[in-house]
């Protein structure tokens, strides 16, 4: 009897063993688009090494809810994680555009301390785990319909998102706020005179058919984050967090991939007709610094302190 108390003693003694959880995901990008598959890669490794831990349940893209719905459905615990853009969720971390005028890595950014300040603004603002970065390496450009011989934009028109609206307003363009699946429309419309975009990506979208230049050099660098929601996260297991953790190392590994990607996307825009429009040296110097300043300055209006703190870790 003493032998079957001890253990019973024992067994009810032993931690549990979890169940697999299975987190509902979404992109904010279309699925096998250029700033949807690294996410879509990082999916399939978590399912592939996190088989009786942990698994994610892609529901879709942009068909699925409003890019800009993303960034709220994860942070209310709709969606457990999502892929997208600070640019998409600004409503909820008005200071998230910082993160595409850093000039270093994520890599720099966890060796630095920058990782850890802006997971805590994701943590205290919308109730996130910044879970990781991609995008490195992959500036922003201006593609127009129309030519321009200088770094002035009065009288155009073009589509923009938080992530260039400072830098455009102050050369002078006229913005409009539009879904990235109703610039085509726009362009054919002559609604839009151009808009803003990574050099990665154009050809995805179809937009090379109604674009006709592209101004060098780009500015700004992509920041396509994995967001888990806050009260997921912290339900989570050890076990469970270091299979997204060892992903999210993985995955942001793979930025490096995106220098020999730009050069591709570059050939491919070429070949498709866009010509490049580049400025002397003065104009573009004027055009660089105006990217930085303007940006930093909307930061620093928003939150001066949060400002001083990120750019002192996410520039070189």
């Amino acid at each position: 009897m003493r032998w079957m108390l001890v253990a019973v003693a024992a067994f009810t003694a032993m931690p549990s063993i979890a169940e697999e959880v299975t987190l509902r995901g979404v992109s904010a990008f279309a699925l096998g688009t250029t700033f949807s598959r690294p996410f879509e890669a990082f999916v399939h490794w978590v399912n592939a090494n996190g088989g009786g831990t942990i698994q994610i349940d892609l529901r879709g893209g942009p068909e699925t809810m409003s890019p800009f719905e993303v960034g709220n459905a994860v942070s209310t615990g709709v969606l457990d994680i999502a892929n997208s853009t600070s640019a998409y969720y600004t409503g909820l971390v008005p200071t998230g555009d910082a993160l595409h005028l850093a000039t270093n890595t994520i890599q720099d950014q966890r060796a630095n301390g920058c990782y850890e300040q802006i997971d805590a603004i994701h943590r205290e603002q919308m109730n996130v785990k910044y879970l990781a970065r991609t995008g490195d390496h992959i500036a922003f450009h201006l593609y127009l319909t129309k030519r321009v011989d200088r770094p002035d934009l009065s009288g155009l028109t073009i589509r923009t998102t938080p992530v260039y609206r400072a830098m455009f307003e102050t050369l002078g363009a006229t913005l409009v706020r539009t879904a990235p699946g109703e610039v085509y429309t726009a362009l054919e419309r002559d609604a839009i005179d151009g808009y803003g975009w990574p050099v990665q990506g154009v050809l995805d979208l179809g937009w090379e058919e109604q674009t006709k230049y592209r101004v060098d050099p780009g500015f700004y660098q992509v920041d396509v984050n994995f967001l888990v929601n806050l009260d997921t996260w912290n339900a989570l297991d050890e076990t469970q967090r270091a299979v997204l953790e060892r992903g999210a190392e993985w995955i942001e590994a793979a930025n490096a991939d995106n220098i020999l990607l730009n050069a591709e996307a570059t050939r491919k825009q070429a070949e498709a007709g866009i010509e490049i429009i580049t400025f002397d040296e003065s104009d573009t110097q004027h055009w660089l610094e105006v990217a930085q300043t303007a940006g930093w300055a909307a930061v620093a209006d928003i939150d001066p302190g949060i400002a001083a703190a990120l750019k002192a870790c996410l520039l070189n």
